[in-house]
C-alpha cells in the first residue's frame, strides 16, 4: 500500500502536467482534510484477502456437519464452529487446495483428515468422535409397531417401540437404525440365518440396517419376503434355505416356517379366528398383514384339534374389531400355555397306576371270564396328547379298552324292552398269525332327549393354583359352556368349588338362567392348594339336598386331579366316592391340563363312584363329550354292567382279555349285586376284544401245561359248533335287583377279509396300543400294518375321529424313526 508522500509527489505531478497554477483556491484547507482521513486509515488493522476463503470454507464445513447429523452417520458433529484453528499468513496460496479436499470429502458423505504433506494446510477441529455403535435390530413381535413411517428415520421409544400412532400403513416402509460403518460383505448359509449390517451392509446402505431372518416355524412367524426401497432383498436370494425372498413386483404371500408343514396334506388356514382356504390366502393383500403364526403339534391340536393335524397357519389383519382381538388373544394365550408345557415333557410329575397286561389262560384250567364294562375314554384323548406334543407315551397311560371305546361301532338297536344289544364277531387276529379275535359289543338304547327324565347337577371345580394355566381353568369354563347348551329349563345346575377349602358359589339354578350359571363360571380365578375330599363331600351334600326322585342326579367333577389336602391318596379317594355313591348319585370325571396330571385319582373316582372319566385336551373334545355325546355320557339306562364269558375247550385251547386290567372280578363277583360294575349310558357302545388260540394251533405264547391228576382235562360232552357263552348282568339306575341275558358265540373260519369295518377298526386300535405298550404277547408291530387296517375300516366316519386315529398312528410313526 503506498504512503502519504507518494500520494503528494503524484498530485503534484498531475498538477504541474496540465499547467495549471501549483495550487487553487481553498487548496491547503481541502489536503488538510484528505491528511486526516489518510492518518485513520492507517490506524486500522490489516485484514488480508485470504480471510473470506477461510469464511467461505468453515460454511461449508458447518453446512456438512448438520447433514451428517441428519443422516444418523458415525461422527456427531456437535460444534461446528472451528474453535481453536491457527492458520499461517505464509501459505495464503494453498488455501484452494485445502477447499478442493474439503469440498470433495463433503459430497462422498465422509468426513476425511487428508494426510500431512509439506507446503499442505490441514484443517482441524477439536469435536471428538463418538465410538461407531452396532445397529439397533428391531425384530417385529406380535402387537408391536416396529415399522417407521420414514424409511430413512426413526426415533424409537425407550423401549425401542413405536407408539400407536406411528403404525405403518405400508408394508414395505421399514427400520433404519444405527450407525453404520464400512464393513466387508459376507455369505452366510445356515438353517436358521440372521443377516445383518455386518452381512450385507454395502448391499444395504440407505435402504435397510439390521434384517433377522429365520425358518423357525416356532418363532412369531412374520411375513419377510417383503419388497424394500432400492430392493436389498436381492442379496439375499440363495442365503436362507427353505425360505423364499421375493422382489418388489411380488404380490404372493410367502410365509415364514411353512416349508416345515407338508403341503401334500395342507394345513388349516384362520384368518382373523375364520376358517378359509388357500385360494382365500393367496388373494390376501399383504399390506393388511399385521402378524402371522404357524402352530404346529400341542398348540395346534389344543386350538383346533384333528383338523389341524396338519398344521395351522394363523394370520391376523390390521383392522379388527374390538371382539376379534379378544378372542386372538385368548387362542395365543392357549399357544403360550402350550409352548411352556413343551418343557416339562420328561420331567413332569403326573400320575399313572402301573399294571400288568392280562396274559393267556389255559381254557381246560380256567375256562371262565368275567369282568366290569368300561365307558371311559380318558387314555386315548390323553395318549392323543402325549403324542401330538412329541412326549414319550408313558406306558401306564395306555388302557387299551378306554382307546376301543372312545370310537362309537354300528351296532343294531335292542329290541323289546332290553336296555342293550349285544354283538358278536369271530376272526382273525391281525398282530399274531393263527390266533383268532373274539369282537363282543354292546349298544345302549337311544332315548331321545325329550323322554329323558330331568337332570340335577352339580359342578364341582377345582380352582386352586395348579388350575391356573389355559388348557385348564379357561378351557374347563368353556367346556362348561358347551354342556349348558345341552340342557332344558326343567334341569337344574349348581356350582361349588375347592382350593384350600371348599364352597358354593351357586345355588341349584335352573338352566333357562343361563346367563346367570356363565356368569358364575366366568368369575371363577385359580389360586391355593387344593382340598378335593372337602370339595366332594360339599358337592354331593348339595346334590343330595336337591335329589330327583327318577331323576339324573350327578356331580361332574373337574379337575387335574391333584389333591394335596385332606383326602389325598388313591385309598382315601376310594374310601370316600365309595360312600358317596350309595347316595343315588352319580358321577363324571373331567380331567385336564398336562404336567402334575394325576390320572390314577380321577380313574379310581370314576371306577368306585358309579361313573364314567374323560380327559379334556381342546374344545374339539369338550363338543364331542359334553355336545355330541352328551346324553351317553350324562344320562345312564343301566349300572353295574357285568360280563362273563365261558369257553369251550373244543375250539380253544386258550385266551386273553385284551384291556380291562383293572376292571377284571372274580367269578363269583358276577351274580353278587353287592358288587360294583361299570354304567352304560343312554345311546352307547361298549366293545371287548378276546384272543384266542384255537385248539388246534402251536403258539409260543401258550402258557405252560400243568399235568392234572384231579381235573378234568377233555369234554365228553357234544355242544355241537359254540364257541363260547357270553353272560350279561345289569341293574336299571334306580334299581338294586341285576338281570341277566345270554348269548352263544359259534365257532367260524372266517378271514380278516371278509371282516366287517367295525371289526377291522378296532381291531387296528387295539393293535396300536399293544404297540405303544410293547406288548411281549403280540408278534408283528409294524405301524404301517397298523394305518392299512384302520383305513380298511374307516367307513362312512362322518365325524372325522377315525380319520383323526390314522393321522395319530402316521405321526407316531414319524417320531419313531
Amino acid at each position: 500500500m503506498e504512503n502519504n508522500h507518494d500520494i503528494d509527489k503524484k498530485f503534484n505531478d498531475a498538477s504541474q502536467s496540465v499547467e495549471e497554477p501549483a495550487t487553487f483556491p481553498g487548496f491547503d484547507k481541502v489536503w488538510a482534510k484528505v491528511e486526516i482521513k489518510l492518518d485513520n486509515k492507517e490506524k486500522k488493522k490489516v485484514i488480508p484477502i485470504w480471510f473470506s476463503y477461510g469464511i467461505a470454507a468453515s460454511l461449508i464445513i458447518g453446512l456438512g456437519a448438520f447433514y451428517f447429523i441428519d443422516k444418523k452417520d458415525v461422527v456427531d458433529i456437535s460444534k461446528p464452529n472451528l474453535v481453536q484453528n491457527t492458520v499461517s499468513a505464509k501459505v495464503n496460496s494453498k488455501v484452494e487446495v485445502t477447499n478442493s479436499i474439503v469440498k470433495s470429502n463433503i459430497e462422498k458423505e465422509i468426513v476425511v483428515v487428508p494426510s500431512q504433506k509439506e507446503n499442505q494446510v490441514l484443517v482441524y477441529s477439536n469435536v471428538v468422535p463418538e465410538p461407531v455403535k452396532a445397529p439397533i435390530i428391531l425384530v417385529p413381535q406380535q402387537g408391536d409397531y416396529r415399522v417407521a413411517s420414514n424409511p430413512y428415520y426413526m426415533e424409537p421409544d425407550h423401549d425401542g417401540v413405536l407408539d400407536k400412532d406411528d403404525e405403518p400403513q405400508d408394508m414395505r416402509e421399514v427400520v433404519v437404525t444405527g450407525a453404520l460403518g464400512i464393513r466387508k460383505r459376507q455369505d452366510v448359509i445356515s438353517s436358521s440365518t440372521q443377516i445383518s449390517n455386518s452381512n450385507v451392509i454395502q448391499s444395504l446402505q440407505g435402504s435397510v440396517a439390521g434384517i433377522k431372518i429365520s425358518n423357525n416355524s416356532n418363532n412369531n412367524g412374520w411375513l419377510y419376503n417383503q419388497s424394500y426401497n432400492n430392493n436389498p432383498v436381492n442379496y439375499l436370494q440363495g442365503q436362507i434355505p427353505s425360505n423364499t425372498i421375493s422382489g418388489i413386483l411380488s404380490q404372493n404371500i410367502l410365509i415364514r416356517g411353512a416349508a416345515s408343514l407338508d403341503w401334500n396334506n395342507q394345513p388349516l388356514i384362520v384368518i382373523d379366528g375364520v376358517v378359509k382356504d388357500q385360494n382365500f390366502l393367496s388373494k390376501l393383500n399383504s399390506q393388511q398383514i399385521k402378524s402371522v403364526d404357524i402352530l404346529k403339534d400341542a398348540s395346534a391340536s389344543a386350538l383346533y384339534g384333528s383338523r389341524a393335524s396338519n398344521g395351522v397357519i394363523v394370520i391376523t389383519t390390521k383392522k379388527l374389531s374390538r371382539k376379534e382381538r379378544k378372542a386372538l388373544k385368548q387362542i395365543q394365550k392357549v399357544h403360550d400355555s402350550i409352548n411352556l408345557s413343551k418343557q416339562i415333557k420328561q420331567s413332569n410329575s403326573e400320575e399313572y397306576d402301573a399294571f400288568v397286561e392280562n396274559p393267556f389262560e389255559l381254557t381246560k384250567n380256567q375256562s371262565v371270564s368275567t369282568f366290569s364294562i368300561d365307558v371311559d375314554k380318558a387314555a386315548y384323548s390323553n395318549v392323543r396328547r402325549m403324542i401330538n406334543n412329541g412326549e414319550i407315551v408313558n406306558k401306564n397311560a395306555i388302557r387299551i379298552e378306554e382307546m376301543i371305546n372312545y370310537f362309537k361301532y354300528d351296532y343294531p338297536q335292542p329290541k323289546n324292552e332290553q336296555p342293550f344289544s349285544i354283538n358278536t364277531e369271530y376272526n382273525d387276529a391281525p398282530w399274531n398269525s393263527k390266533h383268532k379275535l373274539l369282537k363282543i359289543g354292546l349298544q345302549g338304547k337311544n332315548i331321545p332327549m325329550d323322554r329323558l327324565p330331568s337332570s340335577n347337577f352339580v359342578f364341582l371345580i377345582d380352582v386352586s393354583g395348579s388350575m391356573d394355566a389355559v388348557n385348564k381353568l379357561p378351557l374347563l369354563k368353556s367346556s362348561f359352556k358347551v354342556l349348558l347348551d345341552q340342557l332344558r329349563p326343567q334341569d337344574k345346575v349348581g356350582i361349588v368349588v375347592y382350593a384350600g377349602s371348599a364352597g358354593m358359589v351357586l345355588p341349584p339354578t335352573s338352566a333357562k338362567e343361563k346367563n346367570k350359571i356363565i356368569e358364575a363360571l366366568d368369575k371363577l380365578q385359580a389360586g391355593g392348594s387344593t382340598a378335593g375330599g372337602q370339595g366332594i363331600e360339599l358337592a354331593y351334600k348339595l346334590a343330595q339336598e336337591n335329589f330327583i326322585n327318577g331323576g339324573n342326579n350327578r356331580v361332574i367333577i373337574a379337575t387335574d386331579g391333584d389333591f394335596n389336602v385332606g383326602a389325598s391318596s388313591t385309598g382315601d379317594l376310594q374310601t370316600l366316592i365309595e360312600e358317596k355313591r350309595k347316595s343315588g348319585v352319580f358321577l363324571t370325571c373331567l380331567g385336564f391340563g398336562m404336567g402334575n396330571f394325576k390320572d390314577n385319582h380321577m380313574e379310581t373316582l370314576a371306577n368306585k363312584g358309579n361313573g364314567n372319566y374323560a380327559y379334556i385336551d381342546n374344545m374339539q373334545e369338550a363338543n364331542k363329550f359334553l355336545g355330541k355325546e352328551f346324553a351317553g355320557s350324562m344320562y345312564a339306562i343301566a349300572k353295574d354292567v357285568k360280563i362273563q364269558i365261558e369257553f369251550n375247550p373244543k375250539f380253544v385251547k386258550s385266551y386273553r382279555l385284551i384291556g380291562y386290567e383293572n376292571r377284571k372280578l372274580k367269578n363269583e363277583d358276577f351274580t353278587n349285586d353287592k358288587i360294583d360294575a361299570g354304567e352304560l349310558g343312554n345311546g352307547h357302545t361298549v366293545t371287548a376284544l378276546y384272543e384266542v388260540i384255537p385248539s388246534d394251533v402251536k403258539s409260543e405264547f401258550l402258557p405252560k401245561e400243568n399235568d392234572l391228576k384231579y381235573t378234568k382235562n377233555t369234554s365228553d360232552e357234544n355242544f355241537n359248533d359254540e364257541l363260547a357263552t357270553v353272560k350279561f348282568r345289569y341293574k336299571k339306575p334306580d334299581g338294586n335287583t341285576s338281570s341277566e341275558i345270554v348269548q352263544i358265540v359259534n365257532n367260524t373260519n372266517e378271514s380278516i377279509s371278509s371282516a366287517s369295518e367295525d371289526f377291522k377298526f378296532a381291531s387296528s386300535v387295539a393293535w396300536f396300543g399293544l404297540v405303544l405298550r410293547n406288548s411281549d404277547l403280540i408278534k408283528n408291530k409294524d405301524l404301517i400294518e397298523v394305518e392299512k387296517l384302520s383305513k380298511k375300516g374307516k367307513g362312512n366316519d362322518e365325524e372325522g375321529y377315525r380319520s383323526e386315529f390314522m393321522n395319530l398312528v402316521e405321526t407316531y410313526r414319524s417320531i419313531q424313526k
